[in-house]
């Protein structure tokens, strides 16, 4: 896993739609600064689909990886029109950075 890497596919998949600093803003995605260890659809001051709000799970290593796989599968209803990343590698050097950004 490299945090270095996962940065740039952050960069170029996710940054359109979210920011990761603490206190940043939501952009069409809430900012996922603290994201990991929180419920779906609990981010303050952003409006989720209720299928996000429903989903009910814990974000971890183990469910971003399902959820970065493909999104509208693993929570049918969402708004993410991200499609996802199918290398596994990528997918756990991105969840390298975003434990390193979002905490």
């Amino acid at each position: 896993m490299s945090a270095d890497n996962g940065k740039k596919i952050f960069t170029k998949a996710c940054a359109q739609c979210h920011t990761v600093e603490a206190g940043g803003k939501h952009k069409q995605g809430p900012n996922l600064h603290g994201v990991i260890g929180r419920k779906t659809g609990q981010a303050a001051g952003f409006t989720y689909t209720q299928a996000n709000i429903d989903k009910g799970i814990t974000w971890g290593d183990d469910t971003l990886d399902i959820y970065l796989t493909n999104p509208k599968k693993y929570i049918p209803g969402t708004k993410m029109v991200f499609a996802g990343l199918k290398k596994k590698k990528d997918r756990a050097d991105l969840i390298a950075y975003m434990n390193s950004a979002c905490q």
